[in-house]
């Protein structure tokens, strides 16, 4: 099943849940639970008078059926849920998860296809100028518009859409399919090793959320049994390394450290010695973001590799550029220098909870066929998921489908 049918049927199964809802709103006031409490006191009475021969009439009716009946109530539901939700609940929270970060995204697509459909008069040449600024607009970058608004020329002709929710169906069906086309290699998983040590390299510029994430990752692990280790390697700043330490206190992981101001190999060069001493499973080296000097940047960090190679042969196991998705277009050139520079094999993308630029996500595989491996979908510390590619697309796009 694509991941179109997989949004339709997630959009059908929401409608069905919604008129579920809806009737069973419409029986609730029929039932009278008031009333009907009221004829079981009246019809229990004469039990509890029979029985109760010495004691007074108006306690029994008025205390004893009440206590009896309210908990059978109140009860009886409880084991039901309680036997049903773990079967479900991990996959759905996820989903929900992405439904909810991707809320505000969203809320700014169907702005602007509302905008764009309440011009809509005919599909004609307008129409697809307007669509592509639309588009371009919501994030998905220039090369991806220009894509989608093409194909849609022709698919629209053959289909002889008319009516404004086919109109739009059809496009959201386009830019699902290019979105799943542009994937199919794209392996979103993080290059764990089974046996021996993994080691992470982040990079990215200041204030993305590099550190954060390096701290939320190390959290994931822990509480996997995993034994993890973090490298301050991010020397230019002083306050970087104090919030590597802040994070990994709060984890409970060890943080190697050097002096602000010092050699980030040296930093690196230690921790790796001292990960495979201590048998640690996963290090997390947080590097620095010096941007503005490509040169120095490319130069350092082909130190710290050579390195973890000396050790690791086959290390680093990952190079995770992170950029903050509230950047929007910004994290894409970002995005575009760093992959000139170094072996960027993966991005996270931060803050995806917090912008209405989510379409990000479609630009950065298809222009820069980078795969996305991490989302921030929140500020906690158990909200950095992993990237689930149909999860983004049923998130993004079953509340953007029309009822046709």
């Amino acid at each position: 099943m694509g991941f179109f049918d997989r949004i339709k049927k997630a959009f059908t199964a929401d409608k069905e849940a919604e008129q579920e809802q809806d009737q069973l709103q419409e029986e609730v006031p029929t039932e009278q639970p008031e009333d009907s409490t009221i004829d079981t006191v009246e019809q229990e009475t004469p039990a509890a008078v029979v029985e109760e021969d010495k004691q007074e009439s108006e306690p029994e009716i008025v205390v004893e059926p009440e206590v009896e009946s309210a908990p059978e109530l109140e009860v009886t539901p409880e084991p039901i849920i309680e036997e049903t939700v773990p079967m479900i609940e991990p996959e759905k929270e996820k989903q929900k998860k992405y439904e909810k970060g991707l809320e505000k995204t969203r809320k700014t697509f169907s702005q602007r296809f509302n905008e764009l459909m309440a011009n809509f008069r005919s599909v004609d040449e307008d129409f697809f100028e307007e669509l592509e600024e639309t588009l371009i607009g919501a994030d998905v970058g220039f090369e991806t518009a220009i894509k989608i608004t093409e194909e849609l020329r022709q698919e629209v002709k053959l289909r002889n859409a008319k009516k404004t929710a086919e109109v739009q169906n059809t496009i959201i069906e386009k830019m699902v399919n290019l979105y799943e086309a542009e994937g199919i290699d794209e392996n979103n998983a993080l290059n764990i090793q089974p046996n021996g040590l993994t080691v992470m390299l982040f990079v990215g510029v200041n204030g993305v959320g590099k550190t954060t994430s390096i701290g939320k990752l190390a959290h994931e692990y822990k509480e996997s049994g995993k034994k993890v280790m973090l490298a301050a390697a991010d020397t230019f700043r002083a306050g970087a390394i104090d919030q590597l330490v802040v994070w990994g206190e709060r984890a409970g992981v060890e943080v190697v450290r050097g002096n602000a101001g010092g050699d980030p190999a040296a930093v690196v060069f230690d921790a790796v010695a001292r990960a495979k001493a201590e048998g640690a499973d996963v290090l997390l080296v947080d590097t620095a973001g010096r941007l503005q000097n490509k040169v120095n940047l490319m130069n350092e960090l082909e130190k710290i590799k050579r390195v973890i190679q000396r050790e690791l042969p086959d290390a680093p196991h990952e190079v995770l550029l992170v950029v903050d998705a509230t950047t929007g277009q910004n994290a894409m050139a970002q995005a575009k220098q760093f992959k000139e520079t170094t072996d960027v094999t993966g991005l996270v993308l931060t803050k995806l909870d917090g912008t209405a630029k989510g379409g990000i996500v479609l630009a950065i595989r298809n222009e820069l066929h980078l795969p996305v491996k991490l989302v921030g979908l929140g500020e906690g510390i158990n909200d950095l998921e992993p990237f689930d590619a149909n999860d983004f697309a049923i998130g993004l796009f079953k509340g953007l489908l029309r009822e046709e």
